[in-house]
């Protein structure tokens, strides 16, 4: 990293704009700055989720998700730069099926929930849905680094079965979605 922050607080931004690393800048509510803060918002909730008992290969490839997610941050920052390649989405599927294929099939949907560490994997996971859909928006304006948005459909199918993972717990069964249930009423006095 060639140039580093002394001073956090630069009074450029004081306008409503931020720059990009490339220089130029750029209105802070932009549909670009919008899928940036998502993407950090998600690499943030992963950290959160590292804060828990984790798997120690699950967390390792959260450590490299957040890497993955802070240089997608970057290639949008830098107009034409796309550091997310077809091999890292390749890599979010093996780890997918790795993942998946210790867990008995689905036959119901699950309700987020279980273990903490699930509940904080469920935020991320809806956080990754949020930021496909901003990335897709800005993909109707102005393309998006290649593999972008394969990247982003990979990763939330890919937490969603680390929920999965991080929800098995004797102590915390997963709940499932039950359609034919009876609504709690509370009780009479």
């Amino acid at each position: 990293m060639g140039h580093r922050l002394t001073r956090i607080y630069t009074r450029t931004g004081d306008d409503g704009t931020t720059g990009l690393a490339d220089g130029s800048r750029i209105e802070k509510d932009a549909p670009r700055i919008a899928l940036m803060g998502e993407l950090d918002e998600l690499n943030s909730r992963l950290g959160l989720v590292l804060t828990e008992a984790v798997p120690n290969d699950l967390a390792r490839c959260f450590e490299e998700i957040q890497q993955l997610l802070f240089d997608l941050g970057g290639d949008l920052s830098i107009q034409g730069r796309s550091t997310i390649k077809e091999h890292h989405v390749l890599w979010l599927e093996a780890w997918l099926d790795h993942f998946n294929d210790r867990l008995d099939p689905l036959k119901e949907f699950i309700l987020p929930g279980g273990t903490r560490a699930a509940a904080y994997g469920h935020l991320a996971r809806t956080c990754c849905r949020q930021a496909e859909r901003v990335a897709v928006s800005l993909n109707r304006i102005e393309p998006l680094p290649a593999y972008g948005l394969e990247f982003l459909n990979r990763l939330s199918d890919f937490l969603f079965v680390a929920c999965r993972i991080l929800g098995e717990s004797d102590d915390a069964p997963p709940h499932h979605w039950d359609p034919a249930r009876a609504p709690l009423l509370p009780p009479r006095d």
